[in-house]
């Protein structure tokens, strides 16, 4: 029992990270994620993002309205869990920027997980920065592609147990972080060294960037 699951079935509203807000009934809360339904989708919400969270002050959704939910955990919902159920699932997340992102979680790791877009190709994420995940509805793939056409195993290179280690395999490669946000955000990645990683810009300038701070990377 959580303390957030004697609201289970009512509508509530929930402000996340990044000044984001969410609203719908709560349908279930473990130690370290939440689900509710806000009457079109089902959001997947990690509590590390959580700032607040409030009874709604009107009520919107009928609690007889909702279908089943997507992602299911045969036992207490976790956010290790949920990702592990929603391997090969089209979904939409969020991690940073305005920007979500659209494709199917393809491995889970020590610290991060893989996630594959058709617009940005294999992205490594770590689990601290996902602010919510949406299941798309059955039957449905991003931007409509046919599923034939989605690589079921993407990632060419084998994959190591933790983002730390998995971003120095990418020492050499022309690297994007936090999805190019920056113009600054990319470029050759020359070293890593106590958490630091060293970005050699298209003109030439080094910049230096905390490694816990980074929210994706994705190369090219």
């Amino acid at each position: 029992m959580t303390l957030l699951a004697q609201y289970h079935g009512k509508e509530v509203e929930i402000e996340i990270s990044g000044d984001k807000k969410h609203k719908g009934v709560l349908i279930d809360s473990g130690l370290d994620i939440l689900v509710i339904y806000n009457g079109t989708d089902f959001i997947y919400i990690p509590i590390n993002h959580m700032q607040n969270f409030n009874l709604a002050v009107k009520s919107e959704q009928e609690l007889s309205n909702i279908p089943d939910i997507p992602i299911i955990s045969e036992q207490n919902i976790s956010y290790r869990k949920t990702l592990t159920n929603a391997k090969g699932v089209f979904v939409e997340i969020f991690v940073t920027g305005n920007l979500s992102l659209h494709g199917y979680i393809t491995n889970i790791l020590t610290n991060y997980f893989v996630f594959y877009s058709p617009v940005y190709q294999t992205i490594f994420i770590p689990f601290f920065h996902l602010k919510w995940l949406i299941p798309y509805p059955y039957n449905q793939t991003p931007y409509s592609i046919d599923k034939k056409l989605l690589p079921v195993n993407p990632a060419e290179m084998p994959l190591a147990r933790t983002f730390e280690e998995q971003i120095k395999k990418l020492t050499g490669k022309i690297i994007v972080i936090d999805l190019g946000s920056n113009g600054n955000k990319m470029g050759l990645l020359k070293t890593i060294e106590n958490n630091m990683i060293e970005l050699i810009t298209a003109g030439g300038s080094k910049l230096y960037f905390n490694i816990q701070h980074i929210k994706t990377v994705h190369y090219v």
